[in-house]
């Protein structure tokens, strides 16, 4: 399509929507409200650094288009209104909502985005510092945040209007499950998950007084007297403390990084990173979400009796520091250590794991990556799976002259990788646009298109943006499982 068509057809694009508002049409699908844009196909992107005067913005394109402003020139470019936040690095998307969740870095902020009228809501308040890993429910009632400088997880509870900063040293990633009712925490080069429970006013009582009369199994309640969370390890539940709370001896996995979900949310995997965070084995450990659900305890005295027994550990041979579920599928991405002229080096695998017998299969190559980082994964058209890894150019291909990028495209109905070429930087942001057989990324700081079909590049140049281009998120996405993030 020449330029002149392509505007033709924006021009077009806008009138029908228009049109729509005119006639007292205000929602496109799924009851979502027709944004002042009038599109409905858009990409937001976190920009570092757009200008000399500011560290942060939030732009938006036209996806169906691929283009970053209005038809006649006006608007120049799409934005988000109000944001502020220096030097965003994450979008926690959240479609279904109309709200996207976005992270500066810079200056720890944590904003709420509202896709229906482009601009910031509010930002959250009552976190410790900078955060490693953040992540705020659905409702977006708490917020967890990891603060590995603070050494705490914090808990902010929107509910009851204050934050709690649980101490844990080393504290750098949280997981939230999908539906927000439970959360866990890794602690880096440990071996342990914790996880939070907000107390019953039962417990409350109970626990009140400071560390004598906590249950065994906290790590930390805060506030001390008359606390309103605690921090649990998770334990084998072998004895009973004084208030009835069963505790026992911790469970141990392998150097864990992460959790991801079963799809009726009833399972927690554990994500053990082994060899490539300096464990032994890379694994992944199933355990039940019921124990761990932070809201459970509301209404009795006592904690649960199985508060986080391990069922199952499955042998994962490529690596294991991020895995996305679909159904009974669980797709596993890791780096394999390898000896390549006498240092260590690492190879990025996939591993194709069926829930159903827990098997895994054999690990499959794809772009390498830095070992233990958690790597940005999503599905989308055409039955492709999308595998985005940063420090590519340290792996084990760029050392033995092989080509090599940091974008790996994985079609999962016949089990075959592409991996897309050359290398552009690292791969910091995916989005799936669903239904229009093309992913947006974020690589080497600027923003990319490419067809599910086979792979191909498609013409970037009407989305460039200036500056760091760092995420990018589908807004208009049928689900919430269109998200790298989760």
């Amino acid at each position: 399509m020449n330029t002149r068509s392509l505007l033709l057809s924006a021009a077009a694009a806008l009138a029908v929507a228009a049109a729509l508002a005119g006639c007292g049409g205000t929602t496109y699908f799924a009851g979502r409200n027709l944004p002042p844009s009038g599109l409905t196909n858009r990409v937001m992107i976190a920009i570092q650094n757009p200008s000399a005067f500011t560290k942060g913005a939030l732009s938006f394109v036209d996806a169906y288009y691929d283009i970053r402003g209005g038809y006649n020139g006006k608007p120049a470019a799409y934005s988000i209104s109000g944001y502020s936040g220096a030097l965003p690095v994450s979008i926690q998307n959240m479609p279904e909502e109309q709200a996207g969740i976005v992270y500066s870095a810079g200056d720890g902020s944590l904003a709420s985005i509202s896709y229906a009228k482009e601009n910031t809501g509010a930002t959250a308040s009552g976190l410790n510092g900078l955060s490693s890993s953040i992540f705020m429910t659905r409702n977006q009632n708490y917020v967890f945040a990891a603060s590995q400088n603070a050494h705490v997880l914090t808990v902010v509870d929107h509910v009851a209007g204050t934050s709690y900063p649980l101490g844990l040293p080393g504290v750098y990633r949280v997981s939230v499950n999908p539906g927000g009712s439970m959360a866990l925490a890794f602690v880096q080069n440990s071996n342990y998950v914790y996880y939070p429970i907000k107390l019953s006013a039962a417990q409350t009582t109970n626990y009140s007084g400071g560390p004598t009369t906590w249950p065994k199994a906290a790590i930390d309640c805060e506030p001390q007297n008359a606390p309103g969370w605690c921090l649990f390890q998770a334990q084998s539940p072998d004895s009973m403390d004084a208030t009835g709370t069963p505790y026992g001896a911790p469970l141990t996995f392998d150097r864990p990084v992460k959790a991801v979900f079963s799809t009726d949310g009833g399972t927690a995997y554990i994500l053990n990173c082994g060899p490539e965070c300096g464990g032994v084995a890379s694994s992944v450990s199933t355990l039940p979400v019921g124990p761990m659900i932070y809201l459970i305890s509301q209404g009795s005295g006592t904690l649960p009796t199985n508060a986080g027994v391990a069922s199952s550990t499955i042998a994962i041979p490529g690596g294991a520091s991020n895995a996305l579920v679909d159904s009974s599928t669980m797709y596993v991405v890791g780096q394999q250590p390898q000896q390549v002229s006498g240092q260590t080096l690492f190879a990025g695998h996939l591993t194709v794991v069926n829930l159903s017998s827990n098997t895994a299969g054999s690990a499959i190559a794809i772009s390498d990556g830095a070992p233990g980082a958690v790597s940005r994964m999503i599905e989308a058209d055409n039955n492709t799976l999308w595998v985005g890894m940063t420090k590519c150019n340290n792996g084990v291909r760029a050392a033995t002259g092989q080509p090599y990028g940091c974008l790996t495209m994985f079609n999962t109905s016949n089990d075959t990788v592409t991996m897309l070429e050359p290398y552009l930087g690292d791969a910091t942001g995916i989005a799936a646009v669903t239904g229009l057989n093309k992913i947006y990324t974020a690589e080497g700081g600027q923003v990319y298109i490419y067809t599910t079909t086979d792979g191909i590049a498609l013409d970037n140049q009407y989305v460039t943006v200036t500056g760091t281009a760092y995420d990018v998120a589908y807004m208009d996405a049928a689900t919430d499982a269109n998200n790298t993030v989760y």
